[in-house]
């Protein structure tokens, strides 16, 4: 695990020990705000889990329901042709 770690984290052992520390800098940076950036996202999500099934529950109920209205109303015309 430590080899890991260090393949991807340690400045002298990763792919860009070759570049100049400021580049080698910036290089990193890049990665870091967008992996912090997509767990933020995963936790905000998940904090939200709870309000995003109601929603997505309420509005499949919506659709279900508005299909079992035409359904009925274009089986109700039939019968009265």
């Amino acid at each position: 695990m430590k080899q890991i770690y260090d393949l991807i984290m340690n400045a002298e052992k990763n792919p860009l020990r070759h570049l100049p520390l400021a580049q080698r800098y910036q290089a990193m940076a890049l990665p870091s705000i967008m992996w912090t950036t997509a767990f933020c996202v995963g936790i905000g999500s998940w904090a939200y889990y709870g309000e995003l099934m109601i929603l997505h529950i309420a509005a499949l109920t919506g659709v279900f329901i508005t299909a079992l209205t035409f359904r009925q109303a274009s089986v109700s015309t039939h019968r009265n042709m």
